[in-house]
């Protein structure tokens, strides 16, 4: 099975031995995998590629990705040849209804997670309020089954999207914390504040891996691309809200490690992180993006669940009759 080699512990160096290609780190051999096995390298952050590693990953058409630690993409080393444009065409040329599908399964899944995330906060808190939000999801989730245009799927995620955040200011008990709804550009309040930033990280490196996998991130199903607007990346966070990004909000305010007080300022009309807070969240988002899960190619960090879903879209592009299937949490 091919995977991708995650490379997220800092001051690494990663060299070629015979046809495989080796982690360090001091003197300790980290991870060695076979380079037929290897689909990507992603780098985060301070690491060193030898040029001998560089060359064998291009003569096998392994694409090197360079990252910051929070999936920020610098660059890519590709062999000659590889880039989107073929993948490009298919995206384009792309029926109607087979964008439809995979609209109806993305917000499908969005609502689904966003039940699950409220389904597990009852079982602890157990209000009315969530109760009552669960079972709206469930009806707006049967009518994405009958919906037939993008404008009522819109219409649909955004009236879930009302009622799931209506119900999460229920969810929080850290000090001070109060959530009333969503509120973007700016945002109102450190929860609010809290959900943007995190979602805008998130999309940076759906954006990384939607490009390093050589999809046109500008071409999607459920919303409107532009030359300002990775469509792409849009479309497929909305999976990952809940189980990622929500859920970090919940346990940072929860467990007590943002404080209001100490980490957000109040500017241009809105509520921010500030330099203490940005820290904060961006330790605590990289420590779960590492933590070690079993997927489909074995143990690998948080990260890959991302880069499995653009791999699962990369088949849908190839193969439309197939479908795409969106992360579920359980």
């Amino acid at each position: 099975m091919m995977r991708t080699l995650y490379v997220s512990q800092q001051g690494c160096y990663v060299s070629v031995r015979q046809e495989s290609l080796r982690v360090k780190r001091g003197g300790a051999v980290l991870e060695e995998v076979p380079l037929p096995l290897l689909e990507q390298v992603l780098i985060f952050g301070q690491a060193q590629v030898t040029t001998p590693a560089i060359r064998a990953c291009l003569w096998r058409e392994i694409p090197i990705g360079y990252l910051s630690r929070l999936g920020w993409c610098y660059g890519r080393v590709l062999p000659i040849g590889r880039g989107y444009r073929q993948l490009g065409r298919y995206q384009q040329e792309l029926a109607f209804g087979e964008r439809m599908g995979v609209a109806r399964a993305i917000v499908q899944a969005k609502l689904k997670n966003s039940r699950v995330m409220l389904q597990r906060q009852q079982r602890q808190r157990g209000t009315e309020r969530i109760l009552a939000a669960i079972g709206q999801l469930e009806l707006l989730m049967a009518q994405v089954q009958r919906t037939d245009s993008l404008e009522a799927l819109m219409g649909l995620e955004g009236s879930g999207a009302a009622v799931y955040f209506g119900a999460l200011g229920d969810c929080l008990v850290g000090a001070g914390f109060a959530f009333g709804a969503r509120s973007r550009r700016p945002p109102a309040d450190p929860v609010n504040a809290l959900l943007s930033f995190g979602y805008q990280v998130l999309w940076n490196h759906l954006l990384s891996l939607i490009e390093l996998q050589g999809l046109d991130p500008y071409c999607a199903c459920l919303h409107q691309g532009s030359e300002r607007h990775a469509a792409l990346a849009s479309d497929l966070i909305e999976e990952f809200r809940a189980p990622i990004v929500d859920s970090l909000m919940l346990y940072l305010v929860n467990r007590g490690v943002v404080r209001i007080e100490e980490d957000f300022e109040y500017r241009n009309q809105g509520c921010f992180l500030n330099e203490s807070g940005r820290k904060k969240y961006l330790r605590a988002f990289v420590q779960r993006m590492e933590e070690p899960l079993q997927t489909e190619d074995g143990t690998q960090p948080r990260w890959d669940l991302l880069t499995q879903q653009v791999k699962a879209f990369k088949r849908f592009v190839y193969a439309p009759s197939s479908g795409y299937q969106p992360y579920l949490i359980r």
